[in-house]
């Protein structure tokens, strides 16, 4: 199993049309085969920089890979992500 997450801060403040419009695209992510246990995620600490996070976990590598790949998930980053995200960092995890 993989869980996928990125931890970011928006360009535009939180309660933006620019931030509202980022997570509903987001939000759509969640209906690419594979995907499961999608998360839109809020930083409730002052521990980090990131503001918000996506997680979302994958059965295997196969399906990650396939995500990463797929059109939406494509158009999403190029259409939202790059112009919208100011800083990132990105985590994947495996069980074992």
């Amino acid at each position: 199993m993989i869980t996928h997450t990125v931890f970011f801060t928006l360009k535009h403040p939180s309660d933006s049309t620019e931030a509202n419009q980022f997570f509903d695209a987001a939000r759509e992510l969640a209906a690419i085969p594979g995907v499961q246990q999608f998360t839109c995620l809020k930083q409730i600490s002052p521990k980090n920089k990131f503001d918000f996070g996506l997680s979302m976990v994958f059965d295997t590598q196969a399906l990650y890979d396939q995500y990463t790949n797929h059109p939406d998930h494509t158009r999403f980053v190029a259409q939202y992500w790059t112009s919208n995200v100011a800083d990132f960092m990105e985590i994947d995890y495996q069980s074992f």
